[in-house]
């Protein structure tokens, strides 16, 4: 795939995601060490790590966010804006919430929209972005969603937890992003692995990463921009 982005760029779209159940605090400060050698715009990590998380990025530029009703979206409307509240108070700046994905399921766009709306609300202005959770959903639910989303006034749909056995696609990634209108971003998230996978999801509208491989992915784009000037250099040279 050609290349047509820069690494500050590319950097600058991912939440680099620490949320895997079973790290220990030194894993997480590792990962919390590679967001800020590359420089990525955000880390999303688990709820009780964001203190822990402000404090270590302090002064790197890199934001910290978290998770709200991760990763099933099946605690109440109450308990999601409680968990935001903590989450503000211990200086997480973005916010990623599980839809109730049973509710959407069930056609309950009430339901789906108000519990939007109400950690929305609580956020203040912050941002907030709303896991469809696309793996457990048809086309038509996805759709759906997005546009509860939009109504609920958040800032962002985005695909995925990585923890239901499916991530991103890019033919989700391009119904999410035709299901809203241009205030509201699309977030790809689980199984954005590599450079070219990144890249494909950018280009079906995606605005912001959500993976836990971004050394990879910006190493990768590193080592390709590296080679191109090489190319240019060496095709210079030749006249």
């Amino acid at each position: 795939m050609p290349i047509d982005i820069t690494e500050s760029a590319l950097a600058a779209t991912i939440d680099h995601a620490i949320l895997k159940p079973q790290l220990t605090r030194a894993e997480v400060d590792a990962e919390l060490a590679i967001a800020a050698e590359w420089g990525v715009f955000s880390v999303c990590v688990r709820p009780s790590d964001i203190a822990h998380a402000v404090r270590r990025l302090e002064g790197t530029g890199v934001a910290v966010g978290t998770v709200i009703g991760f990763p099933h979206g099946t605690t109440s409307s109450a308990a999601k804006v409680a968990e935001l509240r903590r989450a503000h108070e211990d200086g997480a700046s973005e916010f990623d919430m599980v839809v109730n994905i049973g509710a959407l399921r069930s056609g309950f766009d009430d339901v789906v929209r108000d519990d939007i709306a109400a950690v929305v609300a609580s956020a203040a202005g912050r941002i907030t972005k709303v896991i469809l959770e696309t793996s457990y959903l048809d086309d038509a639910q996805i759709a759906l969603g997005s546009r509860l989303t939009e109504a609920a006034g958040a800032s962002f749909v985005k695909t995925s937890t990585g923890f239901a056995g499916g991530g991103a696609t890019v033919p989700h990634v391009r119904l999410m992003r035709a299901s809203v209108g241009p205030v509201v971003q699309v977030k790809a998230s689980g199984g954005v692995r590599g450079l070219d996978t990144a890249l494909e999801m950018i280009e079906a509208g995606a605005t912001r990463l959500g993976t836990s491989a971004s050394a990879t992915i910006l190493g990768e784009l590193r080592a390709r921009l590296a080679g191109a000037q090489a190319s240019a250099a060496t095709d210079d040279s030749s006249y």
